[in-house]
């Protein structure tokens, strides 16, 4: 027999249940609930209590562990828990809880209401409820406290269903992902000067904690900052020296700092639209969270405004401690601006491994992604350099083994390979590379026609005999460089001899 309809009088309650305690929110306020997400992204510079991120249907949706808000020392949450999607006042917050309870009708006798004298902070109980003649007690949770608790992230829920048609809005822009620590984070490549391996870091003295030392990058004295002291997370020294670390240098008003990451992992292509809002309260340089980027096949990464990282005074140190305490090197920069008249004849490379390294022109690419970033299927009669065929976002990505077509050997290890996406009108190419070494950026005038030993078109297994031109990286000893300039149309031209059906 179907329930009596809610009357005036009673209030229509969600209960759920956590540990040996019963809590009630106002059914209007539940949007769903769902299961423990499979992915959950750690949330930089956020209180114990709020357990992560993850994204639902376009919008990101914090967790808060209600258990922690009562006792700090409270479990972390386990893959057995449920989520209660908060939706109030176009605020969205995931309550996590151990089981879900039952819909209460309750009449205004059956509760009561906390009070609290002027001025005094409100917490998340705003009442309880008697049932069952006094023997049950449910807690009543206060939907507007829950969604201001202190740096728990407000987000707005998105209004706008047509997710397709709002994420091909505008235009479309690059950024470039890093990890550090469980976090993945990423900068606008406006932003970025260059990607270098780690040199050993000079010590450094200045005024700030932030600092790990200093790197002479182009003649000048550049700070280096470890971004996971940025994160009030393990520094470091602590984490060791790891395989992958990167600096990346990047231009912060008139400052250049360099900031260490434990890993630089793909170029990333995405529209304005795309940027979910995760914004911060009450917390020191939470103004540096541009928003979070879900990609299905990357998961969480965190957008960082760049300009937001320090405050004006912390620039300021860092350009005039080092600019005092550490002259620059006269003859170096000298020698550069000779070489690099006019900043804008230069351009910004990609550095891969296939065997030897090369250069590719970063416009040339849409993006980088990992060989695992999906199932690649095979059709029958492929040629056997052609991998297979990768869903991409709904986009299909034919992925070419670059080995395979230069028949170079195949590559043992290939946890470091990665897919450079490549676009020519509607078609998609994956070129599959050893490795992605660095991004820099190298002045036109670094450009040369190859030499003629090079282009020996008859040795095989060098892709280096079909490329004429070359870079030249300046640098000491082993530092100094001579890269070919890969050329995706070249490469082309090649795959449309190989396959008659590419020329039609």
């Amino acid at each position: 027999m179907p329930d009596a309809p809610t009357t005036n009088s009673t209030e229509l309650f969600g209960s759920f249940v956590l540990g040996d305690d019963e809590f009630a929110l106002p059914a209007k306020c539940f949007r769903e609930v769902v299961n423990y997400p499979e992915k959950i992204s750690p949330l930089p510079l956020s209180p114990r209590f709020l357990a992560g991120i993850f994204t639902l249907r376009g919008s990101v949706i914090p967790i808060v562990n209600l258990g922690r808000v009562f006792n700090p020392e409270a479990r972390a949450a386990l893959p057995t828990d449920k989520i209660a999607i908060l939706d109030y006042e176009g605020v969205l917050v995931g309550i996590l809880f151990d089981a879900t309870g039952e819909i209460l009708r309750v009449r205004p006798e059956q509760r009561s209401t906390l009070t609290y004298a002027d001025g005094e902070k409100r917490g998340v109980v705003a009442g309880t409820i008697l049932l069952d003649h006094g023997a049950r007690l449910v807690q009543i949770l206060d939907p507007d406290t829950l969604v201001h608790i202190e740096n728990v992230p407000q987000v707005l829920a998105l209004q706008c269903a047509d997710k397709e048609t709002r994420r091909h809005q505008g235009e479309r822009r690059k950024c470039v992902s890093f990890r550090v620590g469980a976090a993945s984070f990423a900068f606008e490549m406006a932003a970025i000067q260059e990607i270098i391996r780690v040199p050993e870091l000079q010590p450094s003295v200045l005024n700030s904690a932030l600092c790990l030392g200093r790197i002479n990058f182009r003649g000048s004295p550049v700070a280096v900052v470890d971004f996971g002291i940025l994160l009030n997370s393990e520094p470091s020294s602590e984490r060791g020296a790891l395989p992958d670390q990167r600096i990346i240098v990047a231009r912060i008003d008139d400052a250049t700092i360099g900031f260490l990451v434990d890993s630089v992992d793909n170029i990333v292509h995405f529209y304005s639209e795309e940027i979910m809002p995760i914004p911060m309260l009450s917390k020191a340089r939470a103004g540096m969270f541009g928003g979070c980027l879900s990609k299905p096949d990357l998961g969480d990464i965190f957008f960082l405004d760049h300009q937001q990282i320090f405050s004006s005074n912390e620039i300021k140190e860092m350009r005039n401690g080092h600019a005092n305490l550490y002259p620059k090197d006269e003859a170096q920069v000298a020698k550069i601006q000779r070489h690099d008249v006019q900043r804008g004849q230069r351009k910004v490379y990609i550095t891969f491994a296939l065997e030897n390294s090369y250069a590719v022109e970063i416009k040339q690419v849409r993006e980088i992604i990992d060989l695992t970033v999906g199932e690649i299927t095979r059709p029958p009669g492929l040629p056997a350099f052609m991998r297979g065929m990768l869903n991409l976002r709904k986009q299909m990505v034919t992925v070419i083994d670059l080995r395979g077509l230069y028949g170079m050997a195949a590559l043992d290890d290939t946890s470091q390979s990665k897919i450079l996406v490549i676009e020519r009108g509607d078609e998609c190419y994956g070129l599959l590379v050893d490795a992605v070494e660095n991004i820099m950026t190298i002045a036109d005038n670094k450009r040369f026609g190859a030499p003629k030993m090079m282009r020996n078109q008859s040795t095989n297994g060098d892709p280096r005999a079909e490329m004429d031109e070359v870079i030249d990286i300046e640098g000491e000893g082993d530092a100094h460089k001579t890269l070919s300039v890969f050329q995706c149309d070249r490469l082309l031209e090649r795959l449309a001899r190989e396959i008659p059906a590419l020329a039609a």
